[in-house]
């Protein structure tokens, strides 16, 4: 199995395509579509490279999967599904996230709560196939209650759950975050065989090292700042939660829920034409 990783460089975004070198079977994990705050505007231009990729190496591209609704990107998996008829996949506990941003984004009330704008919820213990390729998604909540990490052979993809050894883990102060999840989801992964690989859902080059996104269960169970594998409950629930609260919310919190939580579409236009994403105002004061 071969995996090609896109980075993104506004957001520290990893993009994943994942094939069978043998059958050209492949997935895109977590595609990113661009978003100008100042026009507020989006484009394509991060999804070309992917959709050009798959299309130069004849891949068959069954499913884009989604490691959780992101709060600092916007989802390209729209983008992702049409140019290469993919279907798309989340956590079945897409449900609370969109049940709990609804009404704080003042989302439209047409807007379903269930999950059906995706073609599959995932679920523990459901494993599915992509041609050759087989995922097992595993529940890993604590950044958000709808996170997975993604099992697919001899790799796990971690989304924002685990990080690279010198960076942590995912912070668990968004609404339905808790790091006492995110600390039992940590160290189910852990329970994997030590030369499995991880591939990250973000990377910032912290102390100015050059961008990573591959580490191993062994590495981070024994070098992970946050969370390794013999830290205690208590430390890592009380170390997140002061870390958290010094975090500032991403810049492209808002925008990046309004369209996650409707499976990356836009806006529908309103009677004038134009799209809104609105803003609720106080939500951090």
């Amino acid at each position: 199995m071969r995996v090609q990783a896109f980075p993104h460089e506004p957001t520290g975004t990893l993009t994943y395509v994942v094939w069978d070198a043998g059958t050209a079977d492949a997935l895109v994990i977590d595609p990113v579509l661009d978003y100008d705050a100042r026009a507020v505007d989006v484009s394509e231009d991060s999804l070309a490279p992917v959709i050009d990729f798959c299309r130069t190496r004849g891949l068959t591209v069954h499913w884009v999967l989604e490691t959780h609704v992101h709060a600092d990107h916007l989802s390209g998996q729209q983008g992702i599904k049409v140019a290469l008829d993919a279907k798309s996949a989340i956590s079945a506990r897409i449900c609370e996230v969109q049940r709990t941003f609804k009404d704080l984004l003042g989302l439209p009330e047409n807007m379903p709560t269930d999950g059906s704008q995706w073609d599959r919820l995932l679920r523990e213990g459901q494993g599915f196939s992509a041609g050759a390729l087989t995922i097992e998604p595993i529940a890993t909540p604590g950044h958000t209650p709808a996170c997975t990490t993604l099992k697919i052979r001899d790799a796990v993809f971690t989304g924002d759950a685990l990080f690279m050894p010198d960076f942590g883990t995912g912070r668990c102060d968004f609404p339905g975050g808790s790091a006492s999840d995110l600390y039992d989801s940590i160290q189910k992964l852990y329970t994997l065989p030590g030369d499995t690989r991880v591939f990250v859902g973000h990377d910032y080059g912290p102390g100015g090292r050059d961008l990573a996104w591959e580490t191993t269960i062994d590495a981070s169970r024994t070098q992970n700042k946050s969370c390794p594998a013999d830290r205690a409950r208590a430390d890592f629930v009380a170390w997140r939660t002061a870390r958290d609260a010094t975090l500032s919310p991403p810049a492209l919190l808002f925008p990046s829920l309004t369209l996650n939580a409707d499976a990356g579409r836009l806006p529908a236009p309103a009677e004038n034409g134009r799209r809104y994403i609105r803003l609720p105002m106080g939500v951090f004061s």
